[in-house]
């Protein structure tokens, strides 16, 4: 898993409300175990026509999303059924984290352990957010993990929550196993001393 730290990058909106993760990924997409070219099947089939041409007005086919690592989603983003291929689809596109007003729980704990960051924010900062994605599609957001702190262009600085755990793998760049391992000489020597 990636190391998360530090982002600083553009954002992309996509303010649709429930977005559900058969949108994310569709089901047909759901036989690979292997997460390499997940991110050309995100929002499939809003990206591309029957024929598989994009279509232009989809907004992750527009310049500006191009390179943006941060997505602006609507409100309860991943809902529905609990395929660990939606967060590796939206990381596999370039996505290194998501900013919305609620996520579904499954959804926000299979992004922590694949290593994209879902951050909560209120309303009001969700609604200042997406004015400044819109007038100025350029703009850099800076994430910091560390602080738990998201940096809006105009220098506002907000915070969102993380769970300790979460929090620390991330920084760490490892998954639960990575982090169980991590312990592997104390767990030795606390079993050779009950022998």
């Amino acid at each position: 898993m990636a190391q998360f730290t530090t982002l600083t990058a553009r954002a992309v909106a996509l303010p649709v409300n429930d977005v559900d993760t058969d949108q994310i990924i569709p089901a047909r997409f759901l036989k690979a175990t292997d997460k390499d070219g997940m991110g050309a099947h995100l929002f499939a089939d809003w990206r591309y026509n029957t024929d598989g041409s994009p279509r232009p007005d989809f907004v992750l086919n527009t310049p500006e999303a191009q390179g943006a690592q941060i997505l602006m989603a609507g409100d309860n983003f991943g809902c529905g059924s609990s395929r660990e291929h939606a967060p590796w689809a939206l990381i596999g596109f370039g996505f290194r984290a998501v900013i919305s007003t609620s996520f579904a729980d499954i959804f926000r704990n299979n992004s922590l352990k694949n290593g994209l960051l879902p951050i909560i924010v209120d309303q009001d900062t969700y609604a200042e957010l997406m004015d400044w994605v819109e007038e100025a599609p350029r703009a850099e957001l800076t994430v910091d993990l560390a602080s738990q702190t998201v940096t809006l262009p105009g220098g506002r600085t907000v915070s969102f929550p993380m769970d300790g755990f979460s929090k620390a793998c991330l920084l760490k760049g490892t998954d639960e196993l990575g982090y169980l391992l991590s312990f592997e000489d104390q767990i030795a020597a606390h079993e050779a001393g009950l022998g």
